[in-house]
């Protein structure tokens, strides 16, 4: 294939995979995208951890997708992690990938938290201030 069809790919998948990460750790900020964030955030962790079982922990299909075009490409020594490859792309520096994998495992762990709290909460302060007043 040409190679003007790998450089689109490649950033197809820069664009894809970085709005899905950043619609990870925000969606559950909006009422009307909190149920596909939990959606999102509950095929990640499933992706990690289950398909990690055959292809290694922290698997991701997209990762894998975007480093096989980008390897078309000529890129070699690709690191383990796409949040550690999108930071050495955007800012050209190092950083420890085990530091990068803990950090990310924060982040993903408390966005879950945070979507799931605010998908299952019933009571709103409102709801719960109208009813209080009522007799």
């Amino acid at each position: 294939m040409n190679s003007w069809f790998w450089h689109a790919a490649d950033i197809f998948f820069v664009i894809l995979h970085t709005c899905l990460i950043l619609f990870n750790i925000g969606g559950w900020l909006w009422k009307k995208t909190r149920r596909w964030n939990l959606a999102l955030l509950l095929l990640t962790g499933a992706s990690w951890s289950l398909l990690g079982l055959f292809y290694g922990m922290g698997y991701c299909p997209l990762t894998d997708w975007h480093f096989q075009v980008l390897e078309k490409l000529g890129h070699t020594n690709l690191p383990s992690s796409y949040i550690l490859y999108l930071y050495q792309r955007l800012t050209g520096l190092y950083m420890n990938p085990a530091t990068v994998d803990k950090t990310t495992l924060i982040v993903y762990l408390v966005a879950l938290i945070l979507s799931i709290y605010f998908n299952f909460q019933h009571n709103s302060p409102k709801k719960h201030h109208e009813e209080k007043t009522r007799f």
